[in-house]
């Protein structure tokens, strides 16, 4: 496989609750480096371009009130078949079916506040990570 980069956002449900660590040591567990990293508070409006590809679905606006609620913990992951080691690291989005050991089984509170997001492709990846970081943020 080979060596991508995937953007990681630990949720406001998390580092309201101080999880950020945790979370990470499940990502470096798995072989995931951890290359540029900042908590950050969005704007609602900022929210609202990050997830644009939701725009017409019904929890929009409550997803971007959410991720502007309080600080999230943006990173980029870097790793063999990052994308999907990241997906995989995080469980499935309603964390009742998500697997044991995973992110969101473990620290999940609910399908909405589901403590992590993550890239879905390589081409998704690259464009996520461009809007929180510059090149030189990078430090692989």
């Amino acid at each position: 496989m080979a060596i991508e980069r995937t953007l990681s956002i630990i949720k406001p449900d998390a580092t309201r609750r101080n999880l950020t660590g945790k979370i990470n040591a499940k990502f470096e567990e798995a072989g995931l480096r951890i290359v540029a990293q900042k908590r950050i508070h969005l704007s609602k409006a900022q929210a609202g371009v990050f997830y644009a590809v939701h725009k017409d679905r019904p929890f929009y606006d409550e997803l971007c009130d959410f991720m502007a609620s309080e600080p999230v913990v943006v990173q980029v992951l870097e790793g063999e078949g990052a994308v999907m080691k990241n997906r995989e690291v995080m469980g499935a989005t309603n964390p009742a079916e998500a697997e044991a050991g995973t992110v969101r089984a473990e620290f999940a509170l609910s399908i909405g506040e589901n403590s992590v997001h993550g890239s879905d492709a390589p081409e998704t990846a690259a464009v996520e990570i461009a809007y929180f970081f510059s090149g030189l943020e990078l430090v692989g």
